[in-house]
């Protein structure tokens, strides 16, 4: 039998093990905006709502806007990617489309979603971030979805050809020419397309990444962008696999270490620490600075998660062998 010290430290590590991940997890955020000028798609609510209600799971807590006025500097450095949702037309004014711009210059991510595609065809570095205008589609139709690349995480837990209900994109230039990476393609032999194809390259481009969105300007700091060509029915957006793929597409974006909730030294995002304002900083290309009179204002305490004081205070009660070093080293792991 263990001794009654060792119990209580088995028990102790358990519960720090049970506690802390979730203690200190950080809340991705991602602005969805499904604003339109031209076609609408009625499956728009639907997917808002598939999104919403799966984002907790992965950590991410998704707003919604369909206001163009929202797209100023102040508003869109609030969030760690922006996911363009079937937007066509003019979704944005010039004053817009600036803070866009500048959004993806700080290190701003991307993600772009069946009619992205469609909108603001005469913005050259937004055609560049989301990859390819849409082109033409023909009639919606069973078809097959070649799966190009299965280790990226948006196709891993897809079947080697993906069998869809969905509108097959033809897209107006090639997303490898501007550094995409192509991982779903449409199998031409298995629908029915009597359209002219422009030169989007070979095989058809479907689904696709880039590491460093080429929306942005060359001294800007680039984060990553996402886009699929799915998604066109209510009944995708019901469909767990296709949600998983948009998921696994999402978090990948999400992942770049180029916005406030995965580093600090980000300058825009969703911050798990506050980063004043007031501080000078600069960015070059692919790398982002800040200057050290950077004030990092720490959160009060009131905002100490409340697991971690529940624990805090079992340990305190209960085990008062626990060292204050363990104790400290989890006091300035919740604060910084």
């Amino acid at each position: 039998m263990l001794p009654n010290t060792s119990i209580c430290r088995l028990v102790t590590l358990s519960l720090l093990a049970l506690f802390a991940p979730s203690a200190f997890a950080t809340n991705a955020k991602v602005l969805i905006y499904s604003a339109t000028e031209d076609f609408r798609h009625d499956s728009i609510p639907t997917a808002i709502q598939a999104l919403q209600s799966k984002g907790p799971s992965f950590d991410i807590q998704f707003e919604t806007t369909e206001d163009k006025a929202q797209f100023t500097d102040q508003y869109l450095a609030r969030y760690d990617a922006l996911l363009f949702l079937d937007n066509t037309g003019e979704v944005l004014d010039d004053l817009g489309k600036a803070a866009l711009q500048k959004y993806l210059d700080l290190g701003g991510n991307f993600i772009g979603i069946h009619a992205a595609s469609d909108c603001l065809r005469n913005t050259t570095f937004y055609g560049h971030e989301v990859g390819a205008f849409f082109d033409y589609h023909p009639a919606l139709q069973n078809a097959t979805v070649d799966v190009i690349d299965s280790s990226h995480p948006s196709t891993s837990m897809l079947p080697a050809q993906w069998h869809v209900q969905d509108e097959m994109y033809n897209f107006k230039s090639d997303p490898r020419t501007i550094g995409a990476t192509i991982i779903l393609s449409a199998n031409e032999s298995s629908y029915i397309d009597t359209g002219t194809r422009l030169n989007q390259g070979t095989p058809h481009p479907t689904a696709w990444f880039q590491e460093r969105g080429a929306g942005a300007e060359s001294n800007g700091t680039a984060g990553r962008s996402f886009y699929t060509s799915l998604g066109h029915l209510n009944e995708t957006w019901q469909d767990e696999l296709f949600l998983a793929h948009v998921f696994g597409g999402i978090t990948w974006t999400l992942q770049s270490n180029t916005t406030l909730a995965f580093n600090t030294s980000a300058e825009v995002g969703n911050p798990s620490v506050s980063v004043d304002p007031t501080s000078s900083s600069s960015s070059t290309t692919g790398t982002s600075t800040s200057s050290s009179s950077a004030v990092i204002s720490v959160p009060p305490i009131d905002v100490l998660p409340l697991k971690f004081m529940v624990l805090s205070i079992i340990a305190a009660t209960f085990f008062p062998w626990l060292s204050s070093f363990y104790l400290g080293r989890f006091v300035l792991t919740a604060y910084f």
